[in-house]
This record gives C-alpha cells, structure tokens and sequence, in this order.
C-alpha cells in the first residue's frame, strides 16, 4: 500500500529540508515499486508557487486546508524564515490539524518551532538545528530539548536536526517502513551514509567545542586531533603548552568550555569513529590507534560519546573502499 507523505512548505523555506527527504522517498518508491512506495505531496497556507530561502521556486499545489485523510506522514521543513512565520495562524492551525490525522508526525531543522507552536511537542523529547535548540527551549519550555541528536523519536513524533539530517530522518522512516536493506539501497543510490543513528551527535569534537583565544592553546588543540595516541594526560600537554599544570588546566577549560582530559577523550572518540569508518582494523587496534588503549575502554567511551556500540556503528558506516 502506498505511504502519503505531505510536506508543509513556507515563503523562504529550507530547500534541502523538502528536497532531501523527497529524494529519499522517491528512491525508495523505485526499489519496492510504487504501489509499496510513496506519494509526496507538497502543501502551503495557499496553493501556488513558494520560493525557498535560496531562491529556487517549488509548487505547492495543495492549500493546507484542502487536505484530508488518511495521511501516513506529516512534514513540516524549517528555514531562516521560519520564526517568522510562528505568528501565522493559518500555517499553525494547518499543521495542527493535520498532526490529528497524521499516523507520523515529523520537523527537519528548526521546523521544530512550527511543531511546538502547534503545541506538539509538549511533554515531548525533540531535537532541533543546534542554532535554533536555545531558541526552541525558551519559547516551548514544556519540551525537552536534546541539541546534541541527529534525530529524536519520541512515540510518533520524529524531529530531526539540521538540513542534511532531514535525510537520516528519512531514511530512518523507510527503515521503520520497509527494513533496513531497503534503506541501505537507498543510502547508497544517494551516496549518503546509511543511516547516522538519531543518537548520533550532530558535531564533531573541534564542532562542538570552541576555539581557543590563545595562539599555543590553538596549536594544542591541532596537536590533540592529530596525535590521538600519543601521551595526552595533563602534565604532558602543560609541558608542550609551556605552562605549569594548574594554569593550563585552568585556561584550557576558561577557553574551551570543558576540561583537558574531557577535550581529549571526546577527541579520541572521533579518532576511533574515523578508524571504524575507514579501515577493518579489529578493535583492539582501533582502540590502540585512537589512543583508548582496550576494546573494553573503546567500547565505554564509544557508547558514552555515540550511543551505539563500535561494531554496530562499524556496520552502519565503514565505506566501501576500506
């Protein structure tokens, strides 16, 4: 039976929160035929032309309220625009209505807002682009905001984080639908990896922390991302910053929001993902490499950082060529 999927678009949308995901649901309606796929349909306040925040016009041939059931999955894209367009009550109450009779429920990037505007999210776990997670905790203090996610499912409630991430929502939506090799062949017909597990962080460790005002702190930093397996405890790094131990713990932390040690344990769990990613180095090396030392420690804090196991992640995202 074929899964209705209806988007909802507004002036100055995120063109790649609609694009991605519909490529994603049009591939996979090629794999298990159309009458097993998905029908997208696009929706606006008022049918006609919307033009996204890059310039690119979409048809959105549906009003939202020439829309009735059933509907398989409700879509709500985000944007620059859209805190904007949290004061229309047409687009709000459009959205609501259809959250009623939506089996699903989902938001790419901040399109969360249109969701908690709607009151959706209330009592609810949800993510959002990491720009617009503050944004989303002050004006819907009923919701819990996890900013560090992927993608958070929380009952039939799918939020997901920015942009690109519309497309793991995506595929995590036809994995619930079709099973994973379904969504494998689809992840690699796009060449995207099949699929970031929502608990994935959206950030990679030099992402997620700032960078240092001091010039040697900056160097050390460089030197702590590309040296993942060497001596890393507090006294070495002080030595190489050229600082006595208390002061460099203290201005590391001043500068970059967290400590030495928990910098370089974040870092080296990056060093492992990329390993497992890259290359079929059982895990004892991994760890060994990524300077964790033993699998049992490279299990621990791969869990800790990732929420998913080594192995499991290995068999998500280790690409072809290693």
């Amino acid at each position: 039976m074929q899964r209705r999927v209806v988007a909802v678009t507004f002036e100055g949308f995120q063109n790649l929160d609609l694009a991605g995901p519909a490529d994603v649901f049009a591939l996979a309606s090629l794999i298990v035929g159309d009458h097993r796929g998905y029908r997208l349909e696009v929706a606006a306040v008022r049918p006609g032309p919307v033009t996204a925040g890059n310039g690119v016009t979409t048809l959105a041939p549906l009003a939202l309220d020439q829309v009735t059931g059933p509907v398989d999955t409700l879509l709500v894209v985000g944007g620059l625009a859209a805190p904007a367009h949290l004061a229309d009550r047409q687009l709000v109450a459009g959205i609501s209505r259809l959250a009623g009779i939506a089996d699903r429920v989902s938001s790419v990037c901040n399109g969360a807002l249109l969701l908690g505007e709607a009151g959706l999210l209330d009592g609810r776990r949800a993510t959002t682009h990491w720009l617009a997670a503050q944004e989303l905790r002050d004006r819907y203090p009923a919701v819990e905001v996890d900013a560090d996610r992927i993608y958070v499912r929380d009952g039939h409630v799918w939020t997901s984080a920015g942009v690109t991430a519309g497309i793991d929502l995506a595929l995590a939506l036809v994995t619930e639908d079709h099973g994973h090799e379904i969504a494998r062949h689809v992840a690699r017909g796009l060449v995207v990896y099949l699929h970031r597990p929502g608990g994935q962080s959206q950030f990679s460790t030099a992402m997620r922390t700032p960078v240092p005002r001091s010039d040697p702190l900056r160097e050390l930093q460089t030197f702590i991302d590309a040296n993942p397996a060497e001596d890393l405890s507090v006294p070495a790094l002080a030595r190489r910053a050229g600082m006595s131990e208390r002061h460099f713990s203290r201005l590391f932390t001043e500068q970059t929001g967290v400590s030495p040690g928990r910098y370089v344990e974040r870092s080296r769990a990056d060093a492992a993902r990329r390993l497992l990613e890259r290359t079929g180095h059982p895990l004892d090396r991994v760890a060994r490499e990524s300077g964790l030392g033993a699998a049992e420690t490279l299990y621990r804090v791969f869990r800790r950082h990732w929420r998913v196991a080594p192995g499991d992640y290995r068999r998500r995202f280790r690409t072809k060529q290693s």
